[in-house]
């Protein structure tokens, strides 16, 4: 026993390390529970690898939990994933290769698409953000109500 705490800089790394861990799954925990939603362990797994992956559709969540959770279907993790677009802790992202996507950044910005990796990056650009607000304040469209405007950028990677 006493050749584990030999080096104090490596015990202390790793219980800081483990420190982290626990204080950041509180936090989802706590953001699930804000929500009105009861913090189960797959939501707070889901919840995670949305962090983890940022847009992700529920197959690649899937993919990402697969060995913590083998018996959680897609199915379930898109209905996981619909109830915290409803209490706002993710919101959904129409891609061009038909699939829904879901961002955990809920906060006003644009995306970037990459179309041949069907990949989105988020592009804050506050200025782009006012330009398009400021120019739809004042102007309407006949027989359209804008409920809210979302900027994606589609394109591929540059050389």
């Amino acid at each position: 026993m006493p050749e584990l705490f030999a080096n104090k800089s490596l015990c202390f790394k790793i219980i800081l390390n483990n420190f982290v861990k626990i204080f950041y799954m509180l936090q989802l925990k706590a953001e699930i529970q804000n929500s009105g939603l009861k913090a189960t362990p797959q939501r707070i797994a889901i919840l995670d690898a949305m962090h983890k992956l940022g847009h992700a559709s529920a197959d690649m969540v899937a993919d990402q939990l697969k060995d913590i959770f083998p018996s959680l279907t897609v199915a379930t993790i898109y209905n996981v994933l619909e109830s915290f677009v409803e209490k706002k802790i993710v919101v959904r992202r129409f891609s061009s290769n038909n699939k829904m996507y879901f961002d955990v950044n809920t906060y006003a910005h644009a995306h970037l698409y990459f179309k041949e990796e069907n990949r989105y990056l988020d592009y804050d650009e506050p200025e782009l953000l006012a330009l398009v607000n400021d120019y739809f304040k004042n102007r309407m469209i006949p027989g359209f109500k804008i409920d809210s405007i979302d900027i994606q950028i589609v394109g591929s990677k540059s050389e």
